[in-house]
């Protein structure tokens, strides 16, 4: 006699939770975790409730970016107490295991620790969510998606040709796991000197160009700047500025379209469910 096996259960929106955004890049080394603290804090300057999680498990670089360290607390029913840091709740494999020891493991482990991320994490009241994705396509992204409906995905790239090339492969990999992409970035745009010559270090607009060429938002260019990454080693992102800095204004504004974006999406999807 057959025995029909129960569907596994598909993603579950959390609560309390409005908006969860992904924010990847394909590739290493473009600034994909420095793009997803600015953002973060930006958001939080707008005046939303805004967490993060560190998926990045072999490299986790967030508490580094936002000036926090400690262990995390340890709650009744084994929940997980996340820290803040600069009016952001996050949490990061670098706070569990601290240190410069690395991380081994497979994909089934790493499944887990996405789902305890989401799940076991006293998150509370956000509006937005922002998941600081891993380099690549690979199990974090899939684990994300069966775990979580993701209102949509940036992609950070810098200008150059090779950086766009993995771009395009996360653009198309969001697009087969049916995520919506709300934008691209450009970071390391160009250099501007203390005598006012602009550098155009890997490519400026080439970015903006392949969002055209995808019919994608273009959300915007950061430009390269030594205090975006002094900022972020000190634990000090360059966003705190706000609208006192041309690099705040820069995430801030990325920030503004990201909220129009995800709204947007966000009512698209509402219709769609009430049609159907």
């Amino acid at each position: 006699m057959a025995h029909s096996q129960a569907a596994a259960p598909g993603p579950q929106a959390l609560p309390g939770i409005q908006h969860v955004i992904a924010v990847g890049s394909g590739k290493g080394g473009v600034g994909k975790t420095t793009v997803a603290v600015n953002l973060a804090i930006s958001l939080a300057k707008l005046g939303h409730r805004v967490g993060v999680i560190d998926a990045d498990i072999y490299g986790p670089n967030v508490p580094t970016m936002l000036g926090q360290t400690r262990q995390p607390n340890i709650l009744e029913g084994n929940m997980i107490e996340p820290l803040v840091g600069h009016g952001v709740k996050f949490i990061s494999m670098a706070l569990i295991s601290p240190g410069d020891k690395p991380m081994v493991m497979r994909g089934p482990m790493l499944h887990q620790i996405i789902r305890q991320f989401l799940q076991q994490v006293l998150w509370g009241e956000l509006d937005y969510l922002v998941v600081d994705l891993p380099p690549g396509t690979g199990d974090v992204v899939i684990s994300l998606v069966q775990t979580v409906p993701l209102t949509g995905a940036v992609v950070v790239s810098t200008g150059s040709s090779v950086a766009l090339q993995d771009a395009r492969k996360a653009l198309e990999m969001f697009h087969q796991v049916n995520v919506e992409v709300i934008g691209l970035v450009e970071n390391m745009s160009q250099m501007t000197l203390p005598d006012g010559t602009v550098l155009d270090v890997f490519g400026a607009g080439s970015t903006e160009q392949t969002a055209k060429q995808y019919k994608l938002p273009f959300l915007g260019s950061i430009d390269m700047d030594p205090a975006v990454r002094e900022g972020g080693d000190r634990g000090l992102p360059a966003s705190l500025a706000g609208d006192s800095s041309a690099r705040g204004r820069e995430f801030l504004a990325i920030a503004e379209k990201v909220v129009a974006r995800a709204e947007q999406i966000a009512a698209n999807s509402e219709d769609v469910f009430e049609i159907s």
